[in-house]
């Protein structure tokens, strides 16, 4: 069970910080990430980490979206800087045995229900 939280609307230029907490007591054994939909676009992966602490980025967010996560508070974060209106989506948090699965598939065992992040120009 992912609750997402941190969603709002801002100004480009702006900061957020997403958080993600999960239910039950494998956290630290499911490697995690955000996925995020815009409006009329499919979801689209965004950052992903392993249980290692290992980060993958996709292009766009690299240098102003970083991904962390608290395997002692069960909670994913995804700290973004520097928005920009093309960052309005609604962000989900997801959780997979398998990296892969995250960072290429689209794919995971478990997901959030989303929070809401909207950028004005």
């Amino acid at each position: 069970h992912l609750v997402e939280s941190g969603g709002g609307l801002v100004q480009a230029g702006d900061s957020l910080r997403l958080s993600c907490t999960a239910s039950g007591r494998s956290f630290d054994y499911y490697h995690m990430g955000w996925f995020r939909q815009a409006p009329g676009k499919e979801r689209e992966f965004v950052a992903a980490i392993d249980r290692a602490g290992g980060v993958t980025n996709t292009d766009s967010v690299k240098g102003r979206f970083t991904i962390s996560r608290d395997n002692v508070k069960n909670t994913l974060y995804l700290q973004m800087i520097t928005l920009e209106p093309e960052d309005t989506a609604v962000y989900y948090c997801a959780a997979s045995r398998t990296i892969v699965d995250l960072t290429t598939g689209g794919r995971a065992d478990y997901w959030g229900k989303g929070t809401l992040v909207t950028v004005s120009s």
